[in-house]
């Protein structure tokens, strides 16, 4: 396994060269943000873990799971958020009294896009300058740009459920500030035309310490109506394998006068069936191309009834035409032999009496003699 496929493209913190997919796992795991990058053409890939969080008034405890998956082009994908939890809520001001609430909490359908892809430029290959080889790239300054769509569709747990089905809008960038370091930044509008509405910022900075292990600092900012709430989060991730990575994180949520910390432990798996696009070269570099055979269409049912209907009466015709032809006259062929005797001056009986003729002339001159 290459060290530096391993460095650059690690987790949450890839370091992406024009393209979506990448040959180790991309994952938004520990944080809650989203990177703008899909995971590719072919790939399908799962995100889950359990979460443990601690408040006031009670506990929760659950588990998140995200599915990821692109169709169509590389640079969609499309992805679906389920999150289960279990609730122990205490009565205030009666001792050692509470209640419990379970179900889906979370239900959320949605795509997001690549519209915008920021290239760098490689200065490794510069050679003649050592300033201008490990000179910072102001272009990294410039994001990559994606927008998200999404859907809550609330078929969730009756004590989760809210007004109906609701829209969710985002827009997500990333900043590859350095082979190790890059920041995400998401912009979301969630919950749009109910009374639960929310608008959210996530800051991510992600850095990879080696080639396996890297780690993260998040703050959350977001504001329902008049309350407001702010999340600090750390954590680290552990690449395993090309296709599995294994995470934990701690967080902690100021909400007015209260807290709630929040703790977490995950991975994340992918299936791999991407296919790299090549094209075949001949010894020159020419472009090899083939021509397509053209296979002719299928006939539907009465296309074929019709065609086998004619082809019934043309053998009738032509069964017909070749009854009433008359039997040709057979013809005698001489032999060989017969040929041969016939070439010779006027054929075998011209030959017998030629023969006899010289018989009778032979015996003449005996007798005059």
């Amino acid at each position: 396994m290459s060290k530096k496929i391993l460095l650059f493209f690690f987790l949450f913190s890839s370091y992406l060269l024009n393209a979506q997919y990448t040959t180790v796992i991309n994952s938004n795991r520990p944080g809650f943000s989203e990177s703008p990058y899909s995971v590719g053409l072919g790939i399908y890939q799962l995100e889950t873990g359990l979460f443990f969080n601690t408040h006031k008034i009670g506990r929760t405890f659950g588990s998140n799971l995200v599915f990821r998956t692109s169709f169509f082009k590389d640079r969609l994908e499309f992805n679906t958020n389920l999150t289960f939890q279990k609730d122990k809520i205490a009565y205030e001001k009666v001792f050692n009294a509470y209640y419990f609430n379970s179900g889906l909490s979370k239900f959320t359908v949605g795509a997001k896009y690549l519209v915008y892809e920021q290239e760098y430029e490689d200065k490794s290959k510069e050679v003649r300058s050592w300033k201008k080889r490990h000179a910072f790239d102001w272009k990294r300054l410039i994001p990559s740009v994606a927008v998200y769509l999404g859907v809550n569709t609330n078929a969730v747990g009756d004590i989760y459920k809210q007004e109906g089905v609701t829209p969710k809008i985002g827009v997500l960038l990333q900043n590859n500030l350095s082979k190790k370091l890059n920041i995400v930044t998401n912009v979301f509008y969630d919950n749009i035309g109910s009374d639960y509405s929310e608008l959210s910022y996530i800051l991510t900075g992600t850095f990879s310490l080696n080639n396996e292990w890297s780690t993260f600092l998040e703050h959350k900012g977001s504001y329902k109506g008049s309350q407001v709430n702010n999340d600090f989060g750390i954590g680290v991730a552990y690449l395993s394998s090309r296709h599995f990575q294994i995470d934990a994180s701690t967080r902690l949520n100021f909400n007015g006068k209260t807290s709630e910390h929040y703790t977490a432990i995950g991975f994340s798996f992918r299936l791999d069936r991407h296919i790299i696009p090549f094209t075949e070269v001949d010894e020159n570099g020419n472009k090899v191309e083939y021509t397509e055979l053209i296979r002719p269409k299928k006939k539907k049912f009465f296309g074929r009834f019709i065609e086998k209907a004619v082809n019934f009466f043309k053998f009738k015709k032509k069964k017909e035409e070749n009854s009433s032809r008359k039997r040709p006259a057979r013809k005698r062929k001489q032999s060989t032999t017969q040929k041969a005797i016939k070439k010779k001056k006027g054929g075998f009986f011209d030959f017998l009496k030629r023969k006899k003729k010289k018989k009778k002339k032979k015996d003449d001159t005996k007798n005059d003699n």
